[in-house]
């Protein structure tokens, strides 16, 4: 590194090894500007600035450059790991950033002598069995009332399935063999769960050939009744086939992965196959992706969405993207398929995919546009012109316990999840909603106030002229009495569209039409904070009412206390428990289970 505003490159790339790693671009100040990954730390970062055809923004981000940092790893599929979790950490501003969502759902088939199938995320137990992952829970749910319908496989927890004495009403739908009472036998029930799993895995053809097998055995014999089951089964699953999935003649797991770019703006559309079903898709917009093409997307997509994840059998982009496959293989441990000129089905899929990222697209610039309208007549019906950042509050409690305020936010023509806050407060008043909103407020403004943050362009109050006054006291103490506010009450008929607008200083509310743009952005942002809000304080009140339930039962600490909510799902599963499955729990004794079963009833 040489003066300040010059950089000379050629000592850091002489001393750049040969070997895989990744590279951070730094700036005048140490800001990371890029991180990118290499098969060749040497060749790569020298092909910056060698390079004469760079696209405008990485020739702007090599400008920049004032210093580089390089990380050797073992492998590149190492390398991909770390560069994915430093561009989560530093955000860098020439990264095409991709937000990290990746708690996909998947279909559970458990480990049990009679296996239930459910929803499920996380990371399964090893006796247990997930297919998927799904691109949404509406996918997993639909293949669970499959299930259910064609194979009649339970789906009730294990403290339900052990305490019942007769069938629930799923079996008399006909959606449950009801194992839990022994209406079926083990061996049946056996056969339909290995019936299931083979449907799942996408060999359709093998569990109707057993079934047509079954049919025509139980026909042979005269089990007429039998044979008609056997035969309902058939038509389920083959109406199943035909309407509920798209069906693939070849691929079994692939992922299928469409772009679209347009004014600036990115989406990419990852459809799912799973066992040779197309069990729908997803779409993703990222971050600081203004000048990059489509090779450069699809490129930062893979890298981040498949690090440290699930990766299918085969990845459809439609661009080929140098030494990606053989990355991901060497992170899968087996080897993944990168085809980039796709043929036949396989090429419609793509195109289908980049048409939903074409309409995802028009859909999210055509919401954009209509937010911006809303802002618009906001500051019109306001009597303002620069409101775009907005804040909300609203108190939530039950008769007085486990207050909670919440503090949403509205920026950039939508909701900023990442900055919403939530207040647990206590007030010398159970339900004093004035004493709850004026310690929020002090501790959320104090601090903007001495500069750490950004300031709203209007704050809005959940509640009436009480509240707004509350809100003006409290930032007129502050220094910031200037700010424009408004409280939100529900109006007499406490309907949607009849809300009143208080104004501070203004005697008579201000009213606007239902139909009202204005309206609708302000009903959006304190429906939201109402929603957080209510969120916070049932968490808050249940894990108040479960630790005293259970702090209350003598022998039972921290850690058994922990160790029964985990195994249980929660207080509610605990108090559903019978004697024998609390005695399984470790550290659990029987005279123990005993005592917790006789104090929770």
């Amino acid at each position: 590194m040489g003066e300040a505003g010059i950089f000379d490159p050629k000592p850091r790339l002489a001393a750049l090894p040969n070997l895989p790693g990744v590279y951070r671009m730094l700036d005048e100040a140490g800001a990371t500007l890029y991180v990118g990954k290499a098969k060749d730390l040497k060749k790569r970062v020298s092909s910056y600035f060698q390079k004469s055809d760079l696209s405008p923004r990485i020739a702007h981000m090599v400008a920049r450059i004032r210093d580089i940092q390089t990380t050797v790893t073992r492998t590149e599929a190492e390398a991909l790991l770390l560069e994915n979790n430093l561009i989560k950490e530093l955000a860098p501003r020439f990264n095409i950033l991709f937000r990290d969502d990746k708690s996909y759902p998947y279909l559970l088939l458990s480990g049990h002598e009679r296996p239930r199938i459910g929803f499920f995320r996380g990371t399964p137990d090893k006796r247990n069995t997930v297919f998927g992952p799904f691109p949404n829970s509406f996918a997993v749910r639909e293949s669970i009332q499959i299930l259910q319908k064609v194979f009649r496989l339970r789906t009730c927890e294990d403290t339900v399935f052990s305490n019942r004495s007769r069938p629930c009403l799923l079996h008399q739908i006909k959606r449950c063999s009801a194992p839990c009472v022994g209406l079926v036998s083990a061996q049946d029930y056996a056969r339909d769960v290995a019936d299931a799993r083979l449907f799942l895995e996408g060999r359709d053809n093998e569990v109707i050939d057993a079934l047509t097998a079954r049919m025509n055995a139980a026909a042979e014999t005269w089990r007429f009744e039998q044979a008609a089951f056997w035969r309902d089964q058939i038509q389920s699953l083959a109406k199943v086939r035909a309407q509920q999935f798209v069906e693939s003649r070849g691929d079994q797991d692939v992922d299928v992965i469409g772009a679209a770019l347009a004014g600036g703006r990115a989406c990419v559309y990852l459809v799912m196959v799973r066992g040779g079903r197309n069990l729908g898709g997803r779409a993703f917009f990222p971050a600081h992706a203004e000048e990059a093409d489509r090779a450069a997307l699809l490129e930062a997509f893979v890298g981040q969405h498949y690090a440290g994840g699930a990766i299918p059998a085969a990845l459809v982009l439609g661009e080929e993207i140098e030494g990606l496959g053989e990355t991901l293989s060497q992170q899968a441990g087996r080897q993944v398929r990168m085809v980039s000129r796709p043929q036949g089905e396989r090429r419609v899929w793509l195109e289908m995919a980049d048409k939903n990222a074409q309409l995802a697209l028009a859909a999210r610039e055509g919401q954009r546009e209509n937010q911006a309208a809303r802002v618009a007549a906001l500051n019109e019906a306001l009597g303002e012109e620069g409101i775009a950042r907005i804040e909300c509050f609203d108190v939530s409690h039950t008769m007085g316990e486990a207050a909670t305020v919440s503090c949403v936010v509205f920026d950039q023509g939508a909701m900023q999840s990442s900055e919403y806050r939530r207040y647990n407060v206590s007030t010398p008043a159970p339900g004093d909603d004035y004493a709850a909103l004026r310690e929020a407020l002090s501790r959320r403004y104090g601090k903007l106030a001495a500069g750490e943050g950004r300031l709203p362009d209007l704050l809005l109050i959940d509640g009436g002229k009480g509240q707004l006054h509350v809100a003006v006291d409290v930032l007129s103490e502050l220094g910031l009495g200037h700010l424009p506010m408004l409280g939100v009450a529900k109006g007499v008929e406490r309907k949607p569209g009849m809300e009143q607008l208080f104004l501070p200083g203004e005697v008579e509310p201000l009213r606007l039409a239902p139909h009202h743009p204005a309206l609708h952005l302000i009903q959006q942002v304190r429906d939201e904070a109402h929603r957080f809000a209510i969120t916070g304080h049932r968490a808050r009140r249940s894990k108040a009412r479960t630790q005293s339930s259970l702090e209350e039962i003598a022998g039972v600490g921290a850690k058994r206390r922990q160790r029964l909510l985990q195994t249980f799902g929660g207080l509610r599963g605990v108090i559903d428990a019978g004697i024998e499955d609390l005695a399984r729990v470790d550290g659990i004794s029987r005279d123990l289970a005993e005592r917790i079963y006789r104090e929770l009833h």
